[in-house]
């Protein structure tokens, strides 16, 4: 008898031991492990979404392309039309944008008083700053979009607004720096060169000089 109860507790106590590692291993599995920061990061164009861009502004220009900036439109579409004499929406109609004054006329739209006061027209480089970021063109401006963070797609905004009825020329490329840099080692080399043609001559004086000398002889 004692056998048998020795028997049914050691099976009972097993079987805790097992019961007790179940628990412990499934609660190291199904651990809840917190990120160190919560949520999801949101990348904001005003924030640094913006990519900086080595190409100077009109190099930009000159590759852009029309139909890509065609579509880069399409985010402003809902806001916007560009055909000519379309009617104002939540935005203005920005047929014949570029070149014309910022903050006034659009068929009378009611522009805010942050874009009337920054004056000038709209032209490649103000409409590039204004496209990268609306509010720090214009602050307090009641455009809600928060702007383009790639250069290459203002870009081919830029140069699809201006064939919509303005057709500014555009500026010129500038130079690519590289080039200018290689030019310079080139120009630098015939230093030397010249340094040469220098050293060459004492020599030649040298082998002049004992001529005299023979004469007295």
């Amino acid at each position: 008898m004692d056998n048998r109860n020795n028997t049914i507790a050691g099976w009972v106590l097993f079987a805790g031991i097992c019961a007790l590692g179940l628990t412990i291993g499934s609660g190291m599995v199904f651990a809840d492990h917190h990120p160190e920061k919560e949520g999801y990061p949101i990348e904001d164009a005003e924030a640094g979404g913006a990519t900086a861009s080595a190409v100077p502004l009109p190099n930009l220009l000159a590759a852009a392309d029309v139909a890509k900036g065609e579509a880069v439109f399409a985010k402003c579409a809902a806001c916007h039309t560009i055909n000519q004499g379309g009617a104002n929406g939540i935005g203005p109609n920005l047929y014949a944008a570029m070149g014309d004054e910022i903050g006034h006329g659009r068929g009378g739209f009611a522009f805010s008083d942050a874009l009337k006061n920054v004056g000038g027209k709209w032209d490649f480089e103000k409409m590039d700053h204004w496209l990268t970021s609306p509010r720090k063109f214009a602050n307090g401006t009641k455009m809600s979009f928060a702007g383009l963070g790639s250069a290459e797609d203002r870009a081919n905004l830029i140069v699809y607004l201006n064939a919509q009825g303005s057709n500014l020329p555009l500026p010129a490329a500038e130079a690519a720096p590289a080039a200018d840099a290689a030019a310079a080692p080139a120009d630098g080399a015939a230093a030397p060169a010249a340094a040469d043609k220098g050293a060459a001559a004492p020599a030649e004086g040298a082998a002049a000089a004992p001529a005299p000398a023979e004469a007295k002889k």
